[in-house]
C-alpha cells in the first residue's frame, strides 16, 4: 500500500514508509524529559550546520553553470547546494538515479 507525506501529497520513500510502520507497530516509546531532549535535538542540528572550514574547488566551466543553473531550480545558494551533494554522499544518502 503506497502512502502520501502529508505537507507535500507525495508518495512516502522507502525510509519514510518504515518510519510510519514502526509507529503504527508501537515501537515508538515517550521521552520522560521531553524539553531536554528537545535541546539535545536542536544542539545536534546547530553542530551539523555549522560552517567551520572553507576550501577552495576547481571545477569545469560546465560543471560550474550546471551547479548554478541546478541551485537556481531549488532556491539555494550554490554553495549550499556543493555542501548539501558532499554532506549527503559521506552520510550514504546520495544515491543514484
Amino acid at each position: 500500500m503506497s502512502r502520501f507525506s502529508p505537507k507535500m501529497f507525495r508518495p512516502l520513500d522507502e525510509e519514510e514508509q518504515e518510519l510510519m510502520e514502526s509507529i503504527e507497530q508501537g515501537a515508538w516509546k515517550s521521552v520522560q524529559n521531553i524539553e531536554q531532549e528537545k535541546e539535545k535535538a536542536c544542539q545536534a542540528a546547530r553542530n551539523t550546520l555549522k560552517k567551520e572550514k572553507r576550501i577552495n574547488l576547481r571545477l569545469s566551466q560546465k560543471d560550474y553553470h550546471q551547479i548554478q543553473i541546478k541551485a537556481i531550480e531549488e532556491g539555494i545558494p550554490y554553495q549550499t547546494l556543493i555542501s548539501s551533494i558532499v554532506h549527503k554522499y559521506l552520510s550514504g544518502s546520495l544515491v543514484p538515479k
